[in-house]
C-alpha cells in the first residue's frame, strides 16, 4: 500500500536507515484531524502522526488570528523542551508530506495507569508537581515566539465555548430551544462568568491537561497533545486533570490535589496562593469548561460522526451539577440548563 510505503520511508529517513518489512498498526485516534500510525515492533518502533495537508497548522479549537506561520505543535514542543519538561521526541518532521517521526510512547496513559486505583494518589501528586512546576517555570520564562503567549483565553472565547453548549448540548441533546426570555438570560448570565474568567491574571496553559495526554514511559509522564496552549489562569490545566471527563474524582481527592498544587507552587515560586478564593475559581471554571466539553462531545458525535465520546458527557454535566452546588448564587442559571439537561439538577 501507498501510504505504508511512505510510512517506512519517512522511518527510514528519521533513522538513517531502511526498514523495508517494519510492520505498521494504525492506532486508535481521537477527536483531531489527525492520524497515527505505529512503525515497528516494541523495543524498535516509531510513531508517524499524519496530517491533512490543507489544516496542518489550523488549531481545531476555537481561536482567534491568522493560522500561525509555523506548525502549533513544533512551536509549543520547542517551548516545553525549553522549560524541560518531558515531550515526545521529534525525530523528523516532513512539512510538505504531512509527516511526523515521533518516539514511540507505548501505549500506557495516565488514565491507564489509574487501573486498579492502588498508586492513584502517587500519580496523581505527579502530575500536579508537574503542572506547578510547568506554571511556575512558563510564568518566570515567558517567550513571545511562543503561539502559545500570542493567543489567550479571553472574554469572547469563554463566551463562545458556552454558546457551543447552549447550541450542542442545550438544544441538539434535548431537541428543544429556550424561549426569547430564557435565550436573553442566558446571554447575559454566559457574558457575566466570561468576564470573570477573563479577568483573572493568565499564563501558559496546556488547554488540555487531563488522563489522555499524559504518557507513562519509562516511569516518567511525558506531556502531549499540546498544540492548543494558550494564555489562561492557573486552575485552568486543575480543572482539566482533577475534573476529567474519562476518571471521575470525589471531591475530598480534589481538595487535596488543589492544596498539593498550592503547595508545589509556593515551594517553587515563593508566592503564597490563598486557597478559598482559588478553589471558588475552580469551581466556577469547572461549570464553564465542563459545559463546553458536553457540547462538544455531543458535536464531535453530530458534525464528525464520532459517537466516542458521548459516555463521558454524563461525568462532565456531574461535575458541572457539583459545582453549582458550591456556587449557590449560580442556582438561577443552574434551574433554566436542568429545565433542558436534567442531569444538572
Amino acid at each position: 500500500m501507498e501510504i505504508e510505503a511512505a510510512l517506512r520511508d519517512q522511518v527510514g529517513k528519521a533513522i538513517g536507515r531502511p526498514v523495508p518489512q517494519a510492520p505498521i498498526k494504525k492506532l486508535k485516534g481521537d477527536a483531531s484531524n489527525r492520524s497515527y500510525y505505529r512503525v515497528g515492533t516494541a523495543p524498535e518502533s516509531w510513531v508517524v502522526m499524519v496530517m491533512p495537508l490543507d489544516a496542518s497548522k489550523k488549531s481545531e479549537e476555537a481561536s482567534k488570528g491568522e493560522p500561525p506561520k509555523e506548525l502549533p505543535f513544533v512551536n509549543v514542543h520547542r517551548y516545553l523542551e525549553k522549560l524541560g519538561i518531558r515531550v515526545p521526541r521529534i525525530l523528523r518532521f516532513d512539512e510538505p508530506a504531512g509527516m511526523m517521526v515521533l518516539e514511540d510512547l507505548s501505549d500506557v496513559t495516565f488514565e491507564a495507569a489509574l487501573e486498579g486505583g492502588k498508586n492513584n494518589q502517587a500519580l496523581y501528586t505527579r502530575a500536579v508537581d508537574l503542572l506547578a512546576r510547568m506554571r511556575a517555570q512558563a510564568e518566570r520564562l515567558p517567550d513571545p515566539d511562543c503561539l502559545a503567549f500570542t493567543r489567550a483565553f479571553d472574554e469572547d472565547l469563554y463566551d463562545w465555548e458556552l454558546h457551543h453548549f447552549r447550541e450542542w448540548g442545550l438544544e441538539v441533546w434535548s431537541g428543544k430551544k429556550p424561549t426569547d426570555a430564557e435565550r436573553a438570560e442566558l446571554d447575559r448570565t454566559f457574558r457575566d462568568i466570561a468576564k470573570q474568567l477573563a479577568a483573572a491574571p493568565r499564563g501558559f496553559t496546556h488547554r488540555d491537561y487531563q488522563s489522555r495526554n499524559i504518557m507513562m514511559k519509562d516511569g516518567e509522564l511525558v506531556v502531549i497533545d499540546f498544540q492548543d496552549a494558550l494564555q489562561g489562569p492557573r486552575q485552568y490545566d486543575l480543572v482539566a486533570l482533577l475534573r476529567d471527563s474519562y476518571v471521575e474524582l470525589d471531591r475530598g481527592f480534589v481538595d487535596t490535589m488543589l492544596d498539593r498544587y498550592i503547595a508545589t507552587f509556593a515551594e517553587v515560586t515563593g508566592e503564597r496562593i490563598e486557597p478559598k478564593s482559588f478553589k471558588a475559581f475552580f469551581d466556577l471554571l469547572t461549570i464553564q469548561r465542563k459545559l463546553k466539553d458536553a457540547g462538544r462531545f455531543e458535536f464531535i458525535n453530530r458534525v464528525k460522526g464520532n459517537p466516542g465520546f458521548l459516555v463521558s458527557i454524563p461525568a462532565s454535566l456531574r461535575y458541572v451539577r457539583d459545582a453549582f452546588k458550591l456556587r449557590p448564587e449560580m442556582s438561577g442559571l443552574q434551574k433554566l440548563i436542568a429545565k433542558y439537561v436534567p442531569e444538572v439538577g
